[in-house]
């Protein structure tokens, strides 16, 4: 999730538990060796590690067409020990299609074979080396073909967003063809798309055969939904700390409450490397996808709505630290 889900937010929902791995936003490969700086600019926590503070691993993202430039800065990315190098063919953006990157090659899967080869070859073996796909570009004509040529290539694992580029990101997704991925590669497929809630990813498990699920947008909107998936999965889930007026597994497991403070802590990491004029959106931008499960987020970002002015703003957050917490909170299942 490109200008969303940075190293900022990553440390913020790693915090909340239930996540075992995150892939960075991508690095664009062109025609140049990055220097390691470039690298480490969009995933810090290569200098901890390759790891959150909370200590979940992150595996950088790398996009690109050409083979050989690729294999080179994947090279250069492995001297900073990351946790596994992950490979971009599905970004749907018209610009990064328009110049050869993502979903684009869906369309040539003898180059993704090329691409995959070079990297893994250029990789030391105990790097793991991933690739992330979507169905198909305009249609899945060829789904089949690039997942064997990404396993074929020495791929270690396989996400599949289950639609095509044409489809965007209109619901549904079709989680059969991520099954029908599954039966024809032999190595771990990831199911990804439309995951909303633990009964989706219940539902996803069992349509895709997939034990591992990739969270984006579902988890920004709800960030106690890897909780609750974890805790759907056990035999008898550990009590809830909130009453069972709350209909959504994922915002019982992590209340407005508790939101607060991370909201406060976002804030915060804003504040202290994004540009001053560019805060405020940065904020309204989480209170957008968190107001579809919180009715308090929809609060604060109509109380925010208007406001651009970051002291304007650290006031609020201050504030809505120091307001008790309410008893429990009704909701209504969401259609997403």
């Amino acid at each position: 999730m490109e200008g969303m889900l940075d190293h900022g937010l990553r440390d913020i929902l790693t915090r909340v538990g239930g996540v075992d791995r995150c892939v960075s936003e991508f690095i664009r490969i062109t025609d140049q060796l990055l220097p390691s700086r470039s690298f480490v600019r969009v995933v810090p926590e290569l200098k901890h590690g390759s790891r959150t503070p909370a200590g979940v691993p992150v595996r950088p993202q790398l996009l690109g067409s050409d083979p050989v430039c690729l294999a080179e800065n994947a090279a250069r990315l492995a001297e900073l020990a990351p946790a596994g190098i992950d490979l971009n063919f599905g970004c749907p953006a018209k610009t990064v299609n328009r110049h050869r990157g993502g979903a684009v090659l869906l369309d040539e899967p003898e180059l993704i074979h090329a691409i995959v080869a070079a990297v893994r070859r250029a990789v030391p073996a105990p790097i793991a080396v991933s690739a992330k796909m979507r169905l198909g570009y305009d249609d899945d004509a060829r789904l089949l073909d690039c997942a064997h040529a990404i396993a074929s290539a020495g791929a270690s694992e396989l996400a599949v967003h289950a639609r095509t580029k044409a489809h965007g990101y209109r619901p549904p997704a079709y989680w059969e063809s991520i099954a029908a991925v599954r039966e024809a590669v032999r190595l771990p497929v990831i199911a990804n798309g439309e995951i909303w809630s633990a009964d989706d990813a219940a539902r996803c498990r069992q349509v895709t055969g997939c034990s591992t699920l990739m969270l984006g947008r579902g988890m920004v909107r709800r960030p106690g939904l890897a909780l609750a998936i974890r805790a759907a999965g056990q035999p008898a889930a550990a009590p809830r700390e909130t009453t069972a007026s709350y209909s959504d597994a994922a915002v019982a497991a992590l209340p407005w409450r508790r939101v607060v403070p991370l909201l406060a802590d976002f804030w915060a990491d804003v504040c202290g490397r994004v540009e001053r004029r560019h805060r405020a959106g940065r904020l309204k931008q989480w209170l957008n996808y968190l107001r579809v499960a919180y009715p308090e987020a929809q609060q604060a970002f109509d109380a925010l709505r208007a406001v651009n002015d970051p002291d304007a703003i650290s006031a609020w957050v201050l504030r809505i630290q120091e307001l008790p917490a309410p008893a429990s909170t009704a909701l209504q299942p969401e259609k997403a």
